[in-house]
């Protein structure tokens, strides 16, 4: 699509702008949306965290652009959905286990 802003007004061109950042809101709330549906409420994941470490609870409530889980030590965390992982039953007991161990 060819689209000339060569012609456009100071004016038109702010509000060229405004729809744009609009639009661009949008299309990544609607990105952040599907991948958060892929997750079930309940549902056990992993993500890593800022020290990278891995983390691993419960997905608890959907946020706006975010997912709250609950780890096993109690945690709060608003995750980005993208940083999720589903965990299995097998996963979350061998995880668990290393964790008991190394404690």
């Amino acid at each position: 699509m060819k689209f000339d802003i060569e012609k456009l007004s100071e004016k038109e061109l702010i509000e060229l702008n405004r729809r744009i950042v609009e639009r661009l809101k949008f299309l990544a709330s609607a990105r952040h949306h599907t991948k958060m549906m892929e997750f079930n409420v309940g549902e056990k994941v992993s993500f890593k965290a800022a020290d990278h470490e891995e983390k691993i609870g419960t997905l608890m409530k959907y946020n706006k652009k975010t997912v709250t889980v609950i780890t096993e030590d109690g945690g709060h965390w608003n995750v980005s959905p993208h940083l999720l992982s589903k965990v299995s039953d097998n996963d979350f007991n061998r995880i668990s286990a290393k964790e008991h161990n190394l404690n």
